[in-house]
């Protein structure tokens, strides 16, 4: 049984997923204390308490602890299985819980399980906190991809704060090995490009971030607008290229602008600092860096409490892994050692 401490670091539902994607992908049992401990609303909320049921039924484990605002679980999980799925981040309570987060958990088991499965997840697929579904499927997936992991994505239905009431589907081919990247250029300009989207908001809202997107970076970049759907008014600007993306969601009194100027000020400080990948997708993709055969590194703009503590949860199971260099906060390399 792997002991982990939920407060160390930043303390929050990222431990708790990285530690039981690895449980169940590597058949090791764990007990978590101090669950999202430094979060104001500490224990398991429930989009975690969805990722740990679903992980459970995936491996048919045993657990102790998995109810809503539970400070402790011990996860025991057996191979997983793959096969078809169906998981609702709202069935226990009504949430617009990420479904987003929930596929980062889940995926890793079952690109091991050495069969196809499919994943249909309800939930939140644009909503605070966690990345977007176009961010999945515009950066996350073909980054993977370049692993040698072959998953495929839909947006069934678009699900905003606070209702949710999203669904996504996804088609998942087993990858029982990983090919280690060398991420050290970064993208350039041209193969950048845009959407704009809102829902149940005047259609000037998507048409005011695309043309404010444009102004701060250039009127030949291409933004597609979109009309959304969903149970909720909400909106999106999300930017990308290889490697990188940068999202902002708008929210009651936040300015179109300002969602489109929040997009435009994160791509321009990656691209000051010359990096090969944004700093979420390094924080997610260690998790397969990890088990990957051969060298690999990449580049990121900013060294994050977030990735340090994920490196930390990988390296209990793993043993040392990995090799930073860079200060928090700066621009640093990751190398896989």
């Amino acid at each position: 049984m792997l002991h982990l401490d939920g407060s160390y670091g930043e303390g929050g539902g990222q431990i708790l997923r990285t530690a039981l994607s690895l449980a169940a992908t590597l058949e090791q049992p764990v007990h978590i204390a101090n669950i999202r401990a430094g979060r104001a609303k500490p224990g398991l909320r429930p989009q975690h308490l969805t990722a740990v049921l679903a992980l459970a039924r995936i491996t048919r484990a045993e657990v102790t602890g998995a109810e809503l605002h539970s400070r402790e679980l011990t996860f025991r999980p057996r191979r997983a299985q793959p096969g078809p799925y169906l998981f609702d981040v709202a069935e226990k309570t009504g949430s617009a819980g990420s479904v987003t987060l929930l596929a980062q958990a889940l995926l890793p088991p079952l690109l091991a399980a050495g069969q196809s499965s499919s994943l249909t997840l309800r939930g939140g697929t644009h909503v605070p906190w966690s990345p977007p579904v176009h961010y999945l499927l515009h950066v996350f997936l073909p980054a993977l991809a370049q692993l040698g992991a072959q998953v495929e994505m839909t947006l069934n239905r678009w699900g905003w704060y606070p209702r949710g009431g999203g669904e996504v589907a996804l088609e998942i081919q087993p990858a029982l090995t990983l090919a280690g990247v060398e991420w050290r250029k970064p993208p350039e300009f041209a193969d950048f490009c845009a959407i704009s989207a809102a829902s149940k908001l005047p259609e000037h809202v998507v048409l005011r971030q695309a043309e404010r997107l444009q102004a701060r970076l250039g009127r030949d970049l291409p933004v597609d607008l979109i009309q959304a759907g969903g149970l909720d008014a909400g909106s999106l600007v999300l930017l990308w290229g290889p490697r990188a993306g940068f999202d902002a969601l708008g929210a009651r009194g936040k300015p179109a602008e300002k969602v489109a100027d929040d997009v435009a000020e994160a791509f321009l400080t990656f691209r000051d600092r010359a990096a090969a990948v944004d700093r979420h997708l390094a924080d997610q993709i260690v998790l397969y860096l990890a088990r990957a055969q051969g060298p690999s590194s990449l580049i990121t703009p900013e060294i994050t409490l977030h990735l340090l503590t994920n490196l930390w949860v990988i390296e209990q199971f793993l043993g040392p892994t990995f090799e930073v260099k860079g200060a928090l906060g700066e621009r640093g390399e990751i190398f896989r050692i």
